[in-house]
């Protein structure tokens, strides 16, 4: 199997915080890769309740991060932070099987 992205604990406290803050423990990262942008691919991030029936389930720092089985080859061995820099914060993916990426780096090519 090939190896599973991670979550970095700064990215864990994010998600805690946004789930505290909205009042719903346990609230799960989704993270997808999608064909466009304007590198070829792109990274999707949401917020679920309960995972897919497929998923695969990632669990770091008391937060869990799901990923769909056609993204997971995308994301092999790739880390999930969350940063925050002057006048911008933004979940940030370091993914090892990215060839290029782009100025904004939520697309990149494989």
């Amino acid at each position: 199997m090939e190896q599973l992205p991670r979550l970095s604990a700064a990215a864990a406290g994010r998600v805690a915080a946004i789930a505290a803050r909205q009042g719903k423990p346990g609230l799960m990262l989704r993270l997808a890769v999608d064909g466009g942008g304007c590198a070829g691919f792109q990274y999707r991030f949401g917020l679920e309740a309960a995972p897919g029936a497929d998923d695969v389930a990632i669990e770091a720092h008391g937060v869990t991060m799901v990923v769909d089985p056609d993204s997971l080859p995308f994301l092999a061995g790739a880390e999930v932070d969350y940063v925050e820099k002057i006048g911008a914060a933004a979940f940030e993916v370091r993914n090892p099987n990215a060839a290029s990426g782009c100025g904004c780096g939520s697309s990149f090519s494989v």
